[in-house]
């Protein structure tokens, strides 16, 4: 898995999941609990993971949509 986007910003990271799962791209959004957990402050964003074979089309599509500030080097 490889980490494309991180934010704190839900509804970037809805969009961003909704995007991907309808190009058929698995989706994890990693640290959602410990964001939870430590009252939505902002301490620790949202990751969104992909796989390593799906990274390119991932960004791809991130880029299209008009987000591509927020990828990850």
């Amino acid at each position: 898995m490889v980490e494309i986007v991180r934010t704190n910003d839900l509804v970037l990271i809805g969009f961003l999941q909704s995007l991907l799962e309808n190009a058929n791209i698995p989706v994890f959004v990693a640290d959602a609990h410990i964001s939870a957990l430590e009252g939505m402050i902002g301490a620790f964003p949202r990751r969104i993971l992909v796989p390593d074979e799906h990274a390119a089309q991932a960004r791809r599509l991130i880029r299209e949509a008009g987000h591509g500030a927020e990828l990850r080097p």
